[in-house]
């Protein structure tokens, strides 16, 4: 699966977020108003890691999705491929794993996490199949997934206003905060052009996760999906 009508190639995007990391965090908590903590303890509530579980946290950008797992006794590994968000969180976190990777072919060995997950970083991935079924690669049998991203809006009237915030509202706040508004008319644009929550599921269920469900966030704002790789499933033939 393609960006849609997303034209940035891998290498575009994660220089995207190079530029943006110092301010990232700060412009995800103005543009959300704050709610963007919540979403984010939701997932860790998802995920229900216990301490000493090996937690495998993609997209992590400058790792403020990672510090409730660890805070909370879980062995979290942040992983991103934007060096620059890399630097900043390592800077922030000096006490975690930070680890360089694409989505589509993780630097890590089969089944070698209890849980995976991944916060508003899916829909910036070139290969959305690809990045799932890696996923399921590298967590054990019987592991999960949560995917916490941003979704379509439930309630019709108010999935218009939402929209039209996203196209004209973010990129002005956030231009205003990062002097880059261009990098956030993408991302308005990637949220707009994403697979609404059946879908997502959908493509789950393709890559090889089972027990695919999800809930609502925010009246549909933001969508957790949740998916058990079955226990069945060969390490050798987990990847696709």
């Amino acid at each position: 699966m393609s960006r849609a009508s997303l034209d940035k190639q891998p290498a575009e995007v994660a220089s995207m977020f190079d530029g943006i990391a110092e301010r990232y965090d700060l412009v995800n908590d103005l543009a959300s108003l704050g709610q963007d903590r919540r979403w984010r303890r939701a997932t860790v509530d998802a995920v229900a890691a216990t301490p000493g579980e090996r937690v495998l946290d993609l997209a992590a950008g400058t790792g403020t999705s990672s510090e409730p797992f660890a805070d909370d006794g879980a062995l979290v590994v942040p992983s991103d491929f934007s060096l620059g968000m890399l630097r900043v969180g390592k800077q922030r976190r000096p006490d975690l794993s930070f680890v360089a990777g694409d989505a589509t072919r993780l630097p890590f060995a089969d089944a070698s996490f209890d849980a995976v997950t991944i916060s508003f970083g899916l829909r910036n991935v070139v290969e959305v199949g690809a990045a799932l079924r890696e996923m399921l690669r590298v967590v054990r049998p019987g592991g999960r997934a949560v995917v916490c991203e941003f979704s379509t809006p439930t309630w019709r009237p108010f999935r218009v206003v939402y929209q039209e915030y996203l196209m004209r509202a973010l990129p002005v706040v956030a231009g205003a905060v990062t002097r880059d508004r261009g990098s956030y008319d993408y991302l308005a644009e990637s949220i707009r052009a994403w697979p609404d929550q059946p879908a997502l599921a959908r493509l789950m269920l393709d890559a090889g996760w089972e027990r695919v469900a999800y809930r609502n966030l925010s009246g549909g704002i933001v969508a957790l999906h949740r998916g058990v790789r079955p226990a069945w499933t060969s390490i050798g033939s987990a990847g696709g």
